[in-house]
């Protein structure tokens, strides 16, 4: 008995003094809130410069809440752990980030630690910010100091046990937190390593377009932009994987950065639009330098295929009966701005469906929520608006309407779709 009881007193002792070696290894200091905002540090050009920065790198995408204030945070973010909510970035000293000092936001952002010591998490990219130089991070706290300040308390993230013990993050970190400026390649031309560090830093790219593993990082080696997931929506692969019947140029990318639209591959939506407008706003070698980055992900030398002959292909021969309940479907909803012959005239762009992403991808989500919740906030106004069918078709119209498509450009049709279609109705019905 009292070599049982010693074993006992033994095992409680090392938990004990495990438990107090990991409270230490994983404490995080409060930084100390500084007084007032440092405005007069700030130049006119550095601020300039920090406001393209945060375009670049998404902050009110994330940050702002439906119908909210700009940066005032508030957002839910669905999580395989459970809904987190995006924290208030405006500089206002009560409820968002005016009593940080940039050594506090500096930690947050390279480091994922906030100015009283509590660990982020993931869902917020420090992991890519983390990256960032010393003077492009000065110029982003820089702009984000000198915006007017939001007073607002977004609900605060409660995640369930384990993932409620925020400490636990620090193993998460030291797993996969590689902090360090993304440094050139010297075998590389200098317009790759610039897009290299747009695209893995500010622009963190990869937290959308790369799957994650079980613990929600990013996977490595050959699933880098291989194809992930945003809100809700598929981000497809920026690949050679890519489902998209053509080829993506250099071009292309350009043109879909500074557009929000390719004539070659269709329309941002979902997500991606906002992040489209944000691109639009870096200037013309920057845009370059980030497609000259991802068409080393593809093969650039891949022939570029012509669009119209693809068209005129797809679409030149009805594929079922004239009569099918799928081609009436497309006449009352799709025909007058998806049309391939390009006649008359209607606002904004007119998307080619036989060359869309979105119908030849593996996957029916981002088509289904494309009809269920059209596009309402489009990258640019000119590129024009499409109206949501949620309330005008049924999840059976919706689900024979896509495989209709599907099977005129010669696609397998998507398996189970009604009951898919009323899956993602009921998910963003609340939308």
């Amino acid at each position: 008995m009292r070599t049982f009881k010693k074993i006992v007193a033994g095992g409680l002792a090392l938990v004990a003094v495990l438990a107090a070696a990991g409270l230490a290894l994983t404490h995080q200091g409060e930084i100390a809130p500084q007084a007032g905002i440092p405005t007069a540090e700030f130049s006119p050009q550095q601020i300039a410069k920090g406001k393209l920065l945060a375009e670049m790198g998404d902050c009110a995408v994330c940050h702002t809440a439906a119908g909210g204030q700009r940066n005032a945070g508030g957002l839910a973010m669905p999580s395989p752990f459970g809904t987190i909510y995006t924290s208030n970035i405006t500089p206002d000293a009560q409820t968002g980030i005016g009593s940080w000092s940039f050594e506090a936001f500096e930690r947050a952002m390279r480091h994922g630690v906030d100015r009283e010591g509590n660990y982020l998490y993931p869902a917020f990219p420090y992991t890519a910010f983390s990256r960032v130089t010393d003077e492009d991070m000065k110029a982003l706290y820089a702009y984000l100091m000198s915006e007017p300040a939001v007073q607002n308390t977004p609900p605060k993230t409660a995640l369930g046990f384990p993932y409620n013990i925020r400490r636990g993050i620090a193993a998460w970190n030291w797993l996969y937190l590689k902090p360090g400026v993304v440094k050139d390649d010297e075998t590389q031309a200098p317009e790759w390593n610039r897009g290299a560090y747009l695209v893995e830093g500010l622009g963190h790219c990869s937290a959308c377009h790369t799957p994650r593993n079980g613990l929600a990082a990013e996977k490595t080696g050959e699933f880098h932009f291989a194809g992930g997931s945003a809100e809700g929506w598929d981000a497809p692969a920026l690949t050679a994987k890519s489902p998209s019947p053509l080829p993506w140029t250099h071009a292309d990318l350009v043109t879909y950065m500074k557009n929000g639209f390719s004539p070659r591959h269709g329309v941002a939506a979902g997500p991606m639009a906002p992040v489209a407008h944000g691109l639009s706003q870096q200037s013309d070698e920057d845009l370059n330098a980030i497609a000259t980055y991802l068409m080393s992900y593809r093969d650039a030398k891949a022939p570029a295929g012509d669009a119209q002959a693809l068209i005129r292909e797809k679409t030149a021969t009805p594929k079922l009966a004239l009569d099918a309940e799928g081609y009436r479907l497309y006449q009352g909803a799709c025909m007058g701005c998806h049309r391939a012959d390009p006649s008359g005239s209607t606002f904004g762009v007119r998307p080619q469906l036989a060359l869309n992403t979105s119908l030849h991808a593996a996957s029916p989500d981002n088509a289904i929520l494309s009809v269920l919740e059209g596009i309402q906030k489009p990258a640019h106004p000119d590129l024009g608006t499409m109206p949501a069918f949620r309330h005008s078709l049924s999840d059976a119209q919706i689900a024979t309407l896509l495989n209709t498509m599907r099977a005129q450009y010669g696609l397998q049709e998507w398996k189970d779709l009604p009951a898919k279609v009323g899956q993602l109705r009921q998910q963003t019905a609340a939308h």
